[in-house]
């Protein structure tokens, strides 16, 4: 019995309570993240409620909306501006569109480093996600997980392979996902427009909605906030300018 509970007490994801202190909040004795800060995500109100005043750049965040994330890139177009200073990959795997490199180029964001990446079914999701944050050649890996249903076993590879690299990890999901638990240090829900609602934050608040202003967009500069889908899945897509692909 002891050995059972020295091997629970030893993961990562187990709760030991709070006995410190960073940017005024408690901290979980073995949080993943413990006394690292975050990436700015470009509005300050939304760096304010987050728990290292940023993105977390060694936990997974799951991102859930009505369309996988189709309108909520703009919430990620600061953070990987500054990433693209880095001159690592920004992988997109599995996006349900062809990222626009000539928006993309506007916000300074370097399309050379953008790679997509197209897996064939589920198990192949899964699998370039996880070696794609294992990669120490990654920057940013923005995966689109879709309506499936996943096993919390396979969500918490993903986590500990987001855990193990310094990646801003972005999983977007479906909004019927919000019922399921899951292992992300960061949960964020697309509520309404401009609108972001923290469902889950380890060691931080969470349960409350955030308001992003237009008065900190960059003037005259695409927000890339609404972006449809094809219209047509089984059409032919044209590829992405000046974006690195493998199929």
């Amino acid at each position: 019995m002891n050995q059972m509970i020295e091997r629970v007490m030893r993961r990562t994801d187990t709760w030991r309570g709070r006995h410190s202190q960073w940017r005024g909040h408690s901290l979980p004795a073995n949080s993943e993240g413990h006394g690292r800060s975050g990436l700015p995500t470009g509005y300050s109100a939304l760096d304010g409620q987050l728990q290292h005043g940023g993105w977390p750049l060694d936990s997974a965040i799951e991102l859930l909306s009505d369309g996988c994330g189709l309108g909520a890139m703009g919430l990620f177009l600061p953070a990987m501006e500054k990433l693209s200073e880095q001159g690592r990959w920004q992988v997109f795997i599995a996006p349900p569109y062809i990222p626009y490199a000539p928006l993309l180029a506007a916000r300074g964001i370097d399309t050379r480093q953008v790679l997509l990446v197209h897996p064939q079914n589920r198990e192949d999701l899964l699998w370039s996600t996880e070696q794609a944050l294992r990669s120490t050649t990654s920057s940013a890996v923005f995966s689109w997980l879709g309506a499936h249903d996943y096993r919390y076993s396979e969500l918490r590879k993903l986590q500990l392979a987001a855990a193990s690299g310094d990646s801003l990890t972005v999983l977007f999901r479906a909004n019927g996902a919000a019922r399921q638990h899951a292992p992300a240090g960061l949960r964020l829900q697309m509520r309404a427009y401009r609108q972001v609602h923290i469902l889950k934050q380890r060691g931080g608040n969470q349960g409350i909605s955030v308001d992003l202003p237009l008065a900190e967009d960059v003037p005259q500069q695409p927000q890339l906030w609404e972006l449809p889908p094809w219209p047509d899945n089984n059409s032919e897509q044209p590829p992405a300018l000046g974006a690195g692909s493998i199929v």
